[in-house]
């Protein structure tokens, strides 16, 4: 499986960054482009339509692009509102230069024709990042009521925004160094934040509540020999009030044997860890979790793409190198959308792209299974030849 090569959905003629599916339309949302330099390369957001042809496979062509002038889009966040029967996109931006606009909008209305027709505009506009060497916004996130908009950057402060007035919430100092990811779980209760200074920090508001420490369970590993890269909250499958905070760790330093990177999956209430497995020697770049909560999604800062069992932490599926460099972001397609089956027959399947423009469609094709009946019915056929045999070489078995 390590040798497949898995075919482009779609290519960009910009670096891509970030990819978010809307939950609703299935609409494909992949942003990027060459940032302030005068290279030609354009900066722009791309609205694909992504359509099932057959059972497995997938199509995608470009509905409209969106102009973000001299930014690039690094980071998005996609939330939506019913606004007079239509669905409303809204998507964080950030951008090289600090001044991140992030909330520019989509209306998307269906029309009797089935044609769908998009238009941006931006809705407001706030400085989410104040380093004043390099100011970049490195992640934005909707919390699950889409009440707050939640920003974290090189200047290691959180921010945390009410939606959609965008009037500041909290704004306080949360790792020293750059922010390399952040998520909150439903209801807002735990805000989990990791930085590059080795913490993995959960906040109750503004106040810090713990630390995490994935190393306490494997007692080889020093604490500083390891750094969180990324982290985010899931559903456990078939159990409604249950939740799982998945942490991806990768060696700080790497060694001319590398070392492996590491999954860890903890209890999301109790914030408790539950199990940690090996990820590959690959540097881990991206993490994404499907909605149902079943699967995990990995990219590498070397371009390949893995599928995770989110409650074994067992690898179903990869492709070595399947980007010609570091995949940039993940996004899973929906579980389910209502009327719509954008999965086809597939177990899952996972959006990635890249710095190399492109955006591929990972499948794992749903498993067949033989109707429990069945095999009770050839297990019973199987007892009775067995007693037969028995019978028929020993007279007088039974």
């Amino acid at each position: 499986m390590g040798k497949k090569k898995v075919p482009d959905l779609y290519r960009a003629p910009f670096p891509l960054y970030s990819v978010k599916v809307d939950p609703d339309t299935g609409l494909v949302i992949i942003a990027g482009g060459g940032g302030a330099s005068k290279t030609g390369i354009k900066n722009a957001v791309h609205f694909l339509d992504l359509q099932l042809v057959g059972e497995y496979q997938h199509s995608a062509s470009l509905l409209h692009s969106h102009d973000t002038d001299t930014r690039a889009t690094m980071n998005m966040a996609v939330g939506k509102s019913k606004q007079q029967g239509n669905a409303r996109l809204r998507a964080g931006k950030g951008d090289k230069c600090g001044q991140d606009g992030v909330t520019p909008s989509g209306n998307m209305s269906d029309m009797k024709d089935e044609t769908i027709h998009i238009s941006v505009t931006a809705s407001a506009e706030v400085q989410s990042d104040l380093n004043p060497q390099d100011p970049l916004q490195k992640v934005v996130r909707f919390s699950p009521d889409q009440s707050l908009l939640l920003t974290g950057g090189t200047d290691g402060h959180i921010r945390v925004w009410e939606f959609p007035s965008l009037k500041k919430k909290f704004d306080f100092k949360a790792h020293e160094g750059e922010i390399e990811d952040l998520d909150i779980s439903p209801g807002n209760k735990h805000l989990v934040t990791v930085g590059r200074d080795f913490a993995c920090s959960v906040w109750s508001g503004n106040q810090l509540s713990m630390s995490l420490k994935w190393h306490e369970t494997m007692s080889q590993i020093d604490e500083k020999t390891y750094r969180y890269l990324a982290c985010r909250f899931g559903k456990v499958e078939d159990q409604k009030d249950a939740l799982r905070l998945y942490t991806v760790q990768i060696p700080h330093k790497r060694d001319r044997k590398p070392p492996p990177c590491y999954l860890t999956k903890w209890d999301g209430r109790s914030l408790l860890a539950m199990l940690t497995a090996p990820c590959g020697t690959e540097v881990i770049s991206s993490l994404a979790v499907s909605d149902s909560g079943t699967f995990l999604g990995l990219g590498t800062v070397t371009g390949s793409v893995a599928i995770y069992i989110a409650f074994s932490l067992q690898r179903l599926y990869y492709v070595h190198e399947s980007h010609g460099i570091v995949v940039t972001d993940l996004a899973f397609l929906p579980h389910s959308m209502k009327g719509k089956n954008i999965k086809g027959n597939n177990e899952t399947a996972l959006l990635s792209v890249a710095v190399d423009s492109r955006c591929q469609l990972h499948r794992v094709a749903r498993r067949r299974y033989f109707p429990v009946w069945l095999v009770l019915f050839f297990c019973g056929v199987l007892v009775v030849g067995v007693v037969l045999l028995l019978q028929h070489l020993f007279p007088g078995f039974i």
